[in-house]
């Protein structure tokens, strides 16, 4: 069985002999192995960033730049590839793993514009015979630690930017799907990126404390769970580290009476079931305004849930399924459990998914589409995230009270409106309280060109990720104030200098 190593100095590196089994979500079985990093390892990933980074952040924007260009062609030529590793260690359908893939180079194809994005600013003649400008700097040594759920796309929101703007890098990616990452650090050697610069190390979560408490790593970015990104960000940001930690999320979607409901049922079904729920800008609840509405809505998606075809994420000369498997047996049991509690709490359930079984699959881990009406803001399954392919409807009388319904949730990710009134729109993008809107659009995840991040505890620290706030977080700001004096200076100045 092969074994997915650390990538540390440029080369694989399989100094422990301790491994976890990696297993393909569809059957069940393991597939590879994963080299858990000691201590030490980590220490020299970071150490190898470190001696890396005085060269390549003194490498011309232009050449970072180029260095990125041929990794997005890289990518591109070995999309396949990537999307069969993807779907065999998370277990998301084959077009989705493209997509993954695609809104990941699109941050590449975002951070090839580095030498416009970090031209700073200039002003000449601020006072007589002087001028200002300011320069963007690299911080140092970055790290980031990303989620099983995209194991491309979310260390692409990171590592583009940190390098182009002439950081270096240290990733620990998860030890459910590790190797798209290794395979994307020797697509980076191979585009022309010095040793050192990118680093992967699988290591645990304690071994894991080094990359945002080490005196050598200057910034950490982390997506995960909200009880992990608030201690991260509470850790690092005590040993002096900038930290950008995203959380959970429940997101919601407000149904108005006169959306148009073929097109609303539509997108539901894929932001709901997409990726077997395992989004965190999945849609897992629906506020319908009204009774008829949520009947409406019921009677639309029954057929469509109970018909959703559900197996292996690439199927060889068929027709793809709609949904995988999700990730784990832990995780199975997982969104199972939270099942049986919307069952216990009294939500109505509309279609069961819990019985699932794919023939030829039953080792895979399967959970059907499942669909609750009647679920109310004391229930479970409405404060806690699923992470799974869940979705509860519940019942207002009008748009005031669905508003302050989603408001009131602890998590404010994404939120989206179905309405064909621009009034009712543009008030729920003006009012809610979430980072990312959606108006008729189930999943508003940002272009690469605009920053992802969300309000209250879905994120911790200031900064957004990719975008221009991702280039900010990347660098820090440095102004130089200048003035070229013609003759000497006889007069020594005591008093607060001004300019003008």
């Amino acid at each position: 069985m092969t074994i997915t190593g650390n990538f540390i100095g440029g080369k694989i590196v399989l100094s422990s002999k301790e491994t976890l089994p990696v297993y393909d979500p569809a059957t069940g079985d393991a597939i590879r192995e994963v080299a858990l990093s000691t201590a030490q390892d980590v220490s020299d990933a970071i150490q190898a960033a470190e001696e890396a980074f005085k060269g390549w952040s003194q490498t011309t924007s232009l050449r970072r730049a180029r260095v990125l260009f041929n990794f997005k062609m890289l990518m591109e030529q070995h999309v396949d590839e990537l999307a069969g590793i993807i779907v065999s260690e998370h277990g998301k359908v084959w077009s989705d793993a493209l997509g993954e893939l695609t809104r990941g180079i699109e941050v590449v194809e975002f951070a090839c514009g580095i030498p416009h994005l970090m031209k700073g600013e200039y002003s000449s003649d601020v006072g007589s015979g002087v001028d200002s400008y300011s320069l963007m700097q690299p911080l140092g040594v970055v790290a980031g630690i990303t989620p099983f759920n995209f194991p491309a796309m979310v260390p692409m929101w990171m590592f583009p930017l940190a390098l182009a703007c002439g950081n270096s890098f240290v990733l620990k990616p998860p030890a459910l799907a590790p190797t798209a990452a290794v395979r994307m650090a020797e697509l980076l050697k191979e585009a022309g990126l010095p040793d050192g610069v990118f680093n992967v190390v699988h290591c645990s979560n304690e071994d894991a404390e080094q990359l945002y408490t080490d005196p050598r790593v200057a910034a950490v970015s982390f997506v995960g769970s909200s009880g992990v990104a608030e201690y991260i960000y509470k850790t690092a940001s005590a040993h002096g580290k900038r930290v950008q930690a995203f959380g959970a999320a429940k997101n919601h979607a407000i149904v108005m009476p006169d959306a148009d409901l073929d097109a609303t049922v539509n997108a539901i079904m894929g932001g709901a079931f997409g990726s077997a729920g395992e989004r965190c800008m999945a849609l897992p609840v629906v506020v319908a305004v009204g009774n008829e509405t949520a009947d409406k809505l019921i009677t639309r998606l029954k057929p469509l849930i109970e018909a959703l075809k559900v197996g292996p994420g690439c199927l060889r000369g068929g027709d793809e399924n709609e949904m995988g498997p999700v990730v784990s047996d832990t995780h199975q049991k997982k969104v199972i459990g939270y099942i049986d509690k919307g069952v216990s709490e009294g939500a109505t359930i509309v279609v069961d998914g819990r019985k699932l079984r794919v023939p030829g699959y039953e080792k895979g881990y399967y959970i059907g589409g499942t669909l609750f009406d009647h679920v109310t803001p004391e229930m479970t399954i409405w404060r806690e995230e699923i992470f799974g392919p869940v979705l509860g409807i519940v019942r207002v009388a009008d748009y005031a009270s669905a508003l302050a319904l989603v408001n009131s949730h602890e998590f404010g990710n994404g939120s989206a409106v179905f309405t064909r009134s621009g009034h009712t729109a543009r008030e729920f993008v003006h009012d809610v309280q979430a980072g990312m809107v959606g108006v008729n659009v189930p999943v508003p995840v940002p272009m690469a060109f605009h920053s992802f991040g969300g309000w209250k505890r879905s994120v911790f620290g200031a900064l957004n990720v990719h975008g221009p706030d991702g280039v900010r977080f990347y660098t820090r700001m440095k102004t130089a104030t200048v003035r070229w004096q013609q003759g000497e200076q006889t007069v020594s100045e005591f008093s607060m200098p001004t300019l003008g």
